[in-house]
C-alpha cells in the first residue's frame, strides 16, 4: 500500500524539478542580440476571427502580474493610484501581487479589480514546505491563477505536464487560470515558434475539463522584462495560430470564446498598436503594472480595440 502511495504521488509531482537553466542564461547575449524585425519562418496564418466579437465574456483581459516585487508602503502607493485611477467599464482588470500581500490588497484595493495568485500547488496542501494551495488563494478572496509562466518553466523547471496538472486542480478549486506559454529566443529564432506553443497549449488540453475560465497568455520569452517587445504582426501571428489549433483540437466553441492575451515588455507606449490586432484579447504587464497610471493606460488601450472593430 506504501509503495503504491509513493507511486502515486510521484507522478503527481513529476516534473517538478527536471533539471533547468541557470538564472544567469537570462542575461546571455542572445537576448540582447534578438532582430526585432526576425518573422516566423512559417506558413502565413489563416485570416483571424471578426474584432467586433470579442473572445470570452466580450471584455477585454487585462492582467497586472507584480512577480516579487514591492513593500507595504510601496503597495499601499500602488493600491492608491489604481483606486482613484478611471478605467474603461468593459475591460476585466485583475492583478497578482506577491503572496504575502495579498491580504493587504484584497482589504484595501477597489472592488473593480480582481486578485490573482502568481502561482497555486498542484494537489491539496499539506506537507508542502513553501507553497500554496488553491484553497488557500480562493480562501483569503483571490479569484485567479497565474499558472505556467515562463519563469516558473524554466527557473523553477516546471515541465508542461506538471503545469497542465496544477491548472485543472485550480479550476477544479474555483479559480481561473491564467495559462501562460511562449518560446525561448533560440526557439523562435529555429522557426519552433508554433511547435513550442502547440505542445504547451496541448499539455493544458489534456489536463483540464473546461475551458470556460481559462484565459491565455502568450508571453514569448524572449520579450520578457528585456525592453524587447514582438511587433502587433508577430503577436498577432501567434494569436491567430493559437485560435486555429484550439479550433481544431478542442472544438470551435473554446477557439471563438477563450481570450488569448499578450505579454512581454508591454507598456503605455506600445498597448494600443497591440490591442487593435484581431486576436489580442487584451495583455499579461509585467514592470509597467508597478506603475497605477501606466497600468491604467493600458487597461484602457481597449477603446484602441473599439476604434479598430
Amino acid at each position: 500500500m506504501a509503495a503504491t502511495s509513493t507511486s502515486l504521488a510521484s507522478q503527481l509531482y513529476i516534473g517538478l524539478r527536471r533539471p533547468c537553466p541557470k538564472f544567469d542564461s537570462f542575461n546571455s547575449p542572445s537576448f540582447s542580440a534578438f532582430d526585432p524585425n526576425l518573422r516566423l519562418s512559417l506558413s502565413p496564418p489563416k485570416p483571424s476571427r471578426a474584432v467586433v466579437a470579442m473572445a470570452g465574456s466580450g471584455k477585454f483581459f487585462v492582467g497586472g502580474n507584480w512577480k516579487c516585487n514591492g513593500t507595504k508602503d510601496s503597495i499601499s502607493k500602488l493600491v492608491a493610484d489604481l483606486n482613484s485611477a478611471k478605467l474603461e467599464p468593459d475591460v476585466d482588470v485583475v492583478v497578482a501581487p506577491p503572496f504575502l500581500y495579498i491580504d493587504q490588497v484584497k482589504n484595501s484595493l477597489t472592488d473593480r479589480i480582481e486578485i490573482a495568485a502568481q502561482n497555486s500547488w498542484v494537489g491539496k496542501g499539506g506537507a508542502f514546505t513553501g507553497e500554496i494551495s488553491a484553497e488557500q488563494v480562493k480562501d483569503i478572496g483571490g479569484k485567479w491563477v497565474v499558472l505556467g509562466h515562463s519563469e516558473r518553466r524554466h527557473i523553477i523547471g516546471e515541465n508542461d505536464e506538471f503545469i497542465g496538472k496544477k491548472a485543472a486542480y485550480a479550476l477544479s478549486q474555483g479559480l481561473g487560470v491564467i495559462a501562460c506559454i511562449g518560446e525561448l529566443l533560440e526557439e523562435r529564432e529555429a522557426g519552433r515558434t508554433f511547435d513550442v506553443c502547440f505542445q504547451q497549449l496541448k499539455a493544458y488540453a489534456d489536463a483540464v475539463p473546461s475551458w470556460d475560465n481559462i484565459v491565455i497568455a502568450y508571453e514569448p520569452v524572449w520579450a520578457i522584462g528585456t525592453g524587447k517587445v514582438a511587433t502587433p504582426q508577430q503577436a498577432q501571428e501567434v494569436h491567430v495560430a493559437l485560435r486555429d489549433w484550439l479550433k481544431k483540437n478542442v472544438s470551435d466553441e473554446v477557439a471563438s470564446k477563450t481570450r488569448i492575451i499578450y505579454g512581454g515588455s508591454v507598456n503605455g507606449g506600445n498597448s494600443a498598436e497591440l490591442a487593435k490586432q484581431e486576436d489580442i484579447d487584451g495583455f499579461l504587464v509585467g514592470g509597467a503594472s508597478l506603475k497605477g497610471p501606466e497600468f491604467a493606460t493600458i487597461v484602457n488601450s481597449v477603446t484602441s480595440k473599439k476604434v479598430a472593430a
